[in-house]
């Protein structure tokens, strides 16, 4: 379940907003891609088709367990979103492997087709129903392509993700900083 936590009095900030991070959003895209691109192109009991999930699950489940860890642990949550961002770098290689053992084309960020899909992108509010054409196209060029250009978006918003964890916990600090200070303030007004 969700938590929205806005603790005024307290020292634990809002927290679990998941749903609302971009990074989550396409993630869970990226899951449901994988599910239908390995029970179209790999046999029912391809060790491959486990992996891959798996890969797929870990970085959104990851992201949402950072997003719920945030109100406590600034390092769980910066561990636990560059473990989503891991998940999808293995994600990312089996599906170039795919497209080098199928000896088809991996395209690199100049290609007609990965510029389209930067465009498609830029869709506010994107769903799977944003990509499904290029996702669920007959080429499996196509498919596999428009997932690796979808898991290089995502670990690229997932390490600016990471890096501003890391600016606000220098500004901010953590949970024993906070609750130090919420300690010290309540003392203060205890006189």
């Amino acid at each position: 379940m969700e938590e929205k936590k806005n603790n005024k009095e307290g020292f634990i900030p809002q927290h679990g907003g998941y749903k609302n991070l971009i990074t989550y959003q396409k993630a869970e895209i990226i899951y449901d891609a994988t599910m239908y691109f390995t029970k179209r192109f790999f046999r029912k009991y391809d060790r491959t088709i486990d992996q891959m999930v798996q890969a797929a699950r870990s970085g959104k489940q990851n992201i949402v367990e950072a997003s719920m860890a945030s109100g406590t642990s600034k390092e769980t949550e910066i561990k636990l979103t560059n473990v989503a961002r891991a998940s999808l770098e293995e994600l990312l290689i089996d599906y170039k492997d795919f497209l080098r053992t199928n000896k088809l084309p991996i395209w690199d960020k100049n290609h007609r087709l990965a510029l389209r899909f930067r465009e498609i992108n830029r869709t506010p509010n994107a769903t799977y129903e944003t990509y499904q054409k290029a996702i669920e196209h007959e080429d499996a060029e196509i498919c596999a392509n428009s997932v690796v250009c979808l898991i290089n978006i995502v670990s690229y918003l997932l390490s600016q993700q990471i890096k501003s964890l890391e600016k606000a916990f220098l500004a901010e600090g953590g949970l024993r900083e906070r609750m130090f200070k919420a300690r010290i303030e309540k003392r203060k007004n205890e006189r």
